[in-house]
């Protein structure tokens, strides 16, 4: 068997590889848009070698993995943070890189990750595409609440009914203030459907999957939150216990305790901000609409002391609150 220790870089890659059969060592770079790595594993695919491949985990390298997954190539993703603790010397260059991924390889120490599925990559785009939508849809219509309330009209949710729209249309506005709202009206409008249609296909493969189901059945998570929550976790099974799966999507707090003194700090977000952003949007429709989460919701303020929510601390404790009925949901859902 051949195998590659790969530095991957958006538009070449270095690497370094071994022969077990012979022992003959090289290395490598390999330029993409020229097609030159795409040729090197080919070659290599004619002549029939067995090959094992190892990446750290990295962006703009999916075209590479199903190349490789044409040739049969065994593809092995490495946790990077894992691989930056086993490099021992300062000196940290390409050359470096592959071949420490190369000794992890072949020492049997490379820390393999989980990979999702094509299928569940594609389906993770459909919910990134339209949490984007819904991002600049949401810009949009705070725009236009601020041109309404420079001309005095503070109408809230109210702007956006068919009353409030028509009141809006009718400002006296000077020029350009004038262009701008009609502009940001036509972009709502052609955004709207755009993300209803989305919406409806999230909710189409949801049905398709018992376990999202499930999940729907918990107060405060829908279609959305269940099936981000089935795509990034993918197999339950990596997981000993439910708690594992607050550090997995970065609800735990930071660390920085010594000498028997406990500092903790704000939360990890180390994990997938999507997913992070759903649960927290889960619990606050679970302890605005569910009375026992409500009562968890003011039993956490009471630990905490929230104070009147127009001050500073208020504010910054109240956040705090939701990410933990959050991190308490998420426990639940895989316990």
């Amino acid at each position: 068997m051949l195998i590659i220790g790969i530095d991957y870089h958006p538009s070449f890659q270095q690497i370094a590889f071994l022969d077990q059969e012979t022992g003959e060592y090289d290395e490598r770079r390999l330029n993409h848009s020229d097609g030159e790595a795409e040729r090197f594993y080919r070659e290599l695919k004619q002549r029939g070698v067995s090959v094992r491949v190892g990446m750290e985990a990295t962006g703009y390298s999916r075209w590479f993995e199903r190349l490789l997954a044409e040739l049969g190539f065994e593809v092995w993703i490495g946790d990077a943070a894992e691989i930056s603790r086993q490099r021992v010397r300062k000196q940290k260059t390409d050359r470096e890189d592959a071949r420490l991924l190369l000794r992890l390889l072949r020492e049997n120490r490379f820390p393999r990750i989980w990979v999702p599925s094509p299928e569940n990559r594609d389906l993770r785009q459909l919910l990134w595409h339209r949490h984007r939508l819904v991002q600049m849809r949401t810009r949009i219509m705070n725009q236009l609440q601020a041109v309404a309330m420079n001309e005095g009209c503070r109408w809230k949710k109210k702007l956006f009914s068919e009353k409030g729209r028509a009141l809006l249309e009718k400002l006296s506005l000077a020029p350009w203030a004038s262009r701008r709202r009609k502009e940001l009206l036509e972009l709502l409008d052609q955004l709207d459907p755009k993300i209803a249609e989305l919406t409806t296909a999230v909710e189409q493969e949801a049905k398709k999957r018992p376990e999202v189901l499930l999940l729907m059945t918990h107060p405060g998570v829908g279609s959305i939150t269940g099936l981000a929550y089935i795509l990034v976790i993918g197999t339950p099974e990596r997981f000993p216990c439910g708690k594992q799966i607050g550090s997995y999507t970065g609800l735990i707090p930071c660390e920085d305790s010594s000498a028997g003194r406990q500092r903790l700090g704000h939360i990890s977000k180390q994990g997938n901000t999507l997913l992070r952003f759903l649960l927290v949007e889960a619990a606050q429709a679970a302890a605005r609409c569910n009375p026992n989460w409500r009562r968890r919701y003011l039993h956490l303020m009471m630990r905490r002391e929230k104070k009147n929510c127009q001050g500073g601390h208020g504010q910054e404790t109240g956040g705090s609150v939701v990410l933990d009925v959050a991190k308490q949901l998420a426990i639940f859902t895989v316990g």
